[in-house]
């Protein structure tokens, strides 16, 4: 009778473990985008802002806000697309959605605003 449970039991394995594959996800944002600023402070020097958001295939992300080449904002984001617009939501930050559209060209690839502003660069 032991054998009879052990076998049920690792047939139930087998077939629970086959049955809870993600999904592919091939979307073309996937990857590394970012967007430099250089911002004056009325001084001689300027400073740097950098944005980078890292698109994974789960519909989430890492985001960074790096000033002078140090981290000063690191949050996780979520992302959809729906209809050739995707959305990137901030869970945790006082930062509304971003809306954008992906552009291709022979130059690369590149993120703009609904405005038609450029968001982002393909790193």
């Amino acid at each position: 009778m032991k054998k009879l449970f052990s076998f049920l039991a690792i047939i139930a394995i087998i077939s629970f473990s086959n049955c809870s594959r993600i999904a592919e996800n091939n979307d073309q944002v996937i990857g590394i985008w970012s967007n430099i600023a250089e911002i004056s402070t009325g001084k001689t020097q300027n400073q740097t802002f950098r944005e980078e958001w890292i698109f994974n295939d789960a519909y989430l992300g890492r985001y960074h806000g790096i000033e002078n080449g140090k981290i000063t904002i690191k949050t996780d984001f979520k992302w959809s697309q729906d209809d050739g617009v995707y959305t990137i939501s901030y869970p945790g930050l006082d930062r509304g959605d971003d809306l954008v559209i992906l552009k291709e060209s022979q130059d690369g690839s590149m993120l703009e605003d609904m405005n038609g502003n450029p968001f982002a660069i393909r790193e």
